[in-house]
C-alpha cells in the first residue's frame, strides 16, 4: 500500500512559478515511476512529466523547458519545479506512482494550480 500527498498548489501570475511536493508513504520499497498529471477544467487527465527511480524523465511537449520533475528517493518524495507559468496550466494536477513488486499505480488526491492575472 502507497499514500500520496500532495501540496504547494495555489494561486500564480502568469510569469510566475510554484513548486510542487509528491511525499510517499506505506510500502514504498518499490517506486519504479513518479510523476504528474493534470486535469483542466472540460478536459480529460493529461501526462505532465515522469521521472524513474534512476531519474530518467519525460515531459509532455506544453511544458517541457518550463517544467522540471525530480525525486528524493531517500524521502520517497517527487517535486515539479514549475516556472514560467501560463494561464493554460491552470489545472488540479496529481501525483502518481507506479511501483514494480507488485505492479500497481497509485494516485494522489490532487493539489489545484491556478494561474490568472
Amino acid at each position: 500500500q502507497v499514500q500520496l500527498v500532495e501540496s504547494g498548489g495555489g494561486l500564480v501570475q502568469p510569469g510566475g512559478s510554484l513548486r510542487l511536493s509528491c511525499a510517499a508513504s506505506g510500502s514504498i520499497s518499490s517506486l519504479n515511476v513518479m510523476g504528474w498529471y493534470r486535469q483542466a477544467p472540460g478536459k480529460q487527465r493529461e501526462l505532465v512529466a515522469t521521472i524513474t527511480r534512476g531519474g530518467v524523465t519525460n515531459y509532455a511537449g506544453s511544458v517541457k523547458g518550463r517544467f522540471t520533475i525530480s525525486r528524493d528517493n531517500a524521502k520517497n518524495t517527487a517535486y515539479l519545479q514549475m516556472n514560467s507559468l501560463k494561464p493554460e496550466d491552470t489545472a488540479a494536477y496529481y501525483c502518481y506512482a507506479l511501483t514494480g513488486v507488485p505492479w500497481m499505480e497509485y494516485w494522489g488526491e490532487g493539489t489545484l494550480v491556478t494561474v490568472s492575472s
